[in-house]
């Protein structure tokens, strides 16, 4: 799922209560009658919440410090403070749509468990993009980057144009094609970390920060980083703070930013 970091809440107790807030390197004050009309909002929004499943604690919280920003700081610091509050990192997605009917997402979006495969949340649109996945229990896996248009009941993948993936048994496959194949002695084992860099052309692979040489292309469109597991296989996603350096160029997993 993806995930807002808590700084939102934080700040609208710390607005009210003392005037100020400061988040990273952004930082602001408001007067006393901002103050006071930030807490008559959240009151409203409160209320709200007790008569309507529609609203929850947390909700209302992010809402009510949305449109304080929005209204009581300048333009540049609103902005700048709206991206740190409502920054969103990368995870496995949940909704039934986006992963297969057998799979178990838990871990707050970072593993994968049961039967299929699952898709996470966030598109690659950058140009050099970097994820990993740690082997917590083998068996049957695969992990690459795929099309919303992905069987992610089909195990195992890469039989067709939506999908480009490192099987376990260490080869690569798109479109029922044997594209590359990992070096020999240099299947993945439990506890390993596979690193995937993807640049709009090739997919390579690192196993625990070493570069496998093993690139492999073909797969066209808006790709999402795939990952899927059966026969007891267990695997965790990394999106961000790395086991591994990424290599030069390449970064964690970008999310579009449109405010207004």
């Amino acid at each position: 799922m993806p995930s807002a970091r808590p700084c939102s809440s934080i700040a609208a107790r710390s607005l009210v209560i003392s005037g100020s807030y400061s988040c990273n390197t952004t930082s602001f004050r408001v007067s006393k009658s901002e103050r006071i009309s930030f807490f008559l909002h959240s009151m409203v929004l409160m209320s709200l919440s007790k008569y309507s499943n529609t609203f929850s604690a947390s909700l209302v919280t992010d809402i009510s410090a949305f449109f304080f920003l929005a209204c009581s700081v300048s333009r540049q610091d609103r902005t700048s403070a709206l991206c740190q509050l409502f920054t969103r990192e990368a995870a496995l997605q949940t909704p039934p749509s986006l992963a297969g009917t057998d799979v178990v997402i838990v871990k707050s979006g970072r593993r994968i468990c049961g039967t299929g495969g699952c898709l996470a949340n966030a598109p690659l649109h950058q140009n050099k993009s970097y994820f990993e996945f740690k082997i917590q229990s083998t068996g049957v896996w695969g992990i690459g980057v795929a099309t919303q248009k992905v069987n992610l009941n089909q195990v195992p993948m890469g039989r067709d144009t939506n999908s480009l993936v490192l099987r376990s048994d260490g080869s690569v496959y798109h479109n029922n094609e044997e594209k590359n194949r990992l070096p020999a002695n240099s299947l993945p084992q439990e506890g390993d970390i596979v690193g995937v860099t993807y640049d709009h052309v090739e997919l390579n692979l690192y196993l625990n920060g070493k570069n496998m040489h093993c690139p492999a292309s073909g797969i066209r469109g808006t790709v999402y980083p795939v990952v899927y597991v059966d026969d007891s296989a267990i695997l965790d996603c990394q999106f961000s703070d790395f086991y591994h350096t990424a290599p030069p160029g390449f970064e964690k997993i970008l999310f579009e930013q449109q405010i207004f």
